[in-house]
């Protein structure tokens, strides 16, 4: 299944990582059988962390060595050794795909959202201290982040840029990328995906459309995330195969690939798949959970280019979703919002955690 896909053009990333996976095995299994790359979050390490035994040897053997070490540097020592150890992983993956798949991401914290310079520097420090050509650092699409994801392209460091949920965004960062690769000492050697938050936003806006209770709003449920997914696919086509990029094309750079983001069903009601099958397309990846992935593999449908279909509906839903009262241009700045909110959660529970954690065994 997942060859079958890479064979239309997408690429499929795992939207997971823990411990257990790097030691039976496991991941290695799922890259024989086609993945192509992984990325990490605040809420993943914390679940890996916090609600595991995995990595209880590797606190108190580094608690021996370092027995005034704050919870930070703990943390940063265990996500840090299961990022290199991911990455060394795809490197096969990396070399045989010269560079287009076999990345491994890791997220620079996410209190510093509205934090330019900073995000700048803690980004460059976890580059440098992953040492891996085959990292992403993942900054979110935020006005703050927006001109870092610049400056570190521009510096020839891998950018998983996140937490789109817009075109407004998405041109964001779409243009950051370009302007960043043009000053890029060898835009050949640089890579970024473009993360576009998908579930997410039917999410939000069936609860809005449900307020509003009329058969036109009922009727959208469902539908919306899907539609604004595609629409943003069709920019991505208008940019990196049109004039904008054409010169940097020449110079050897890649297009920044859309990554779809945020794939699990949230509703129960809804196709385990509907965020997977229809957004298959050229030049894509999608990133998935393990219970997504599972349900791909188990049943999965693959349709070359199901992300063009229906252009004219795309737009359609988005218009119609105006005349019923819906506002997806402030549903989607809130969602931007609420998300760096449940990361910089996230990263809290699991810094409380791991402490509690620390406590114990030492």
């Amino acid at each position: 299944m997942l060859r079958d896909l890479a064979d239309v053009g997408q690429s499929v990333w795992l939207d997971y990582i823990r411990r257990q996976i790097l030691d039976n095995g496991e991941l290695d299994s799922m890259i024989s059988d086609g993945l192509r790359g992984l990325t990490s979050n605040p809420t993943i390490f914390h679940q890996a962390i916090a609600g595991s035994d995995d990595y209880d040897s590797a606190i108190s053997s580094y608690l021996i060595e370092h027995p005034d070490a704050p919870v930070e540097e703990v943390y940063e020592h265990l996500a840090i050794a299961d990022i290199r150890r991911a990455a060394d992983a795809f490197a096969d993956v990396y070399r045989d795909t010269d560079g287009l798949d076999g990345y491994v991401s890791l997220e620079v914290s996410p209190h510093l959202a509205h934090d330019t310079e900073t995000t700048l520097s803690e980004a460059r420090r976890l580059w440098n201290l992953v040492d891996r050509p085959n990292l992403m650092i993942k900054v979110p699409a935020t006005p703050a982040g927006i001109p870092a994801i610049t400056e570190l392209i521009g510096s020839g460091i891998n950018v998983n840029a996140t937490l789109m949920f817009s075109m407004d965004h998405y041109e964001a960062v779409a243009q950051a990328y370009l302007d960043g690769l043009a000053n890029a000492p060898d835009p050949r050697r640089v890579a970024s995906v473009a993360s576009f938050f998908v579930s997410r936003v039917d999410a939000k806006i069936d609860a809005l459309l449900e307020k509003i209770g009329t058969d036109e709003a009922m009727a959208l449920r469902g539908t919306v995330a899907v539609a604004n997914s595609r629409s943003v696919y069709h920019r991505y086509l208008q940019i990196f195969e049109g004039d904008d990029f054409a010169g940097l094309r020449e110079a050897g750079g890649r297009p920044q690939r859309v990554l779809w983001a945020s794939t699990s069903t949230k509703n129960p009601e809804y196709n385990d798949l509907l965020y997977v099958e229809p957004l298959i397309g050229a030049d894509t990846v999608n990133t998935l959970p393990p219970a997504t992935l599972e349900a791909l593999q188990d049943h999965g449908t693959v349709t070359a280019g199901a992300v063009l279909d229906d252009p004219d509906g795309v737009f359609e839903t988005i218009d119609m979703l105006t005349d019923v009262g819906v506002d997806l241009d402030q549903a989607t700045e809130e969602l931007q919002v609420e998300g760096v909110g449940k990361f910089s959660t996230s990263f809290d529970e699991l810094m409380s955690a791991l402490a509690s954690e620390i406590e114990r065994l030492r």
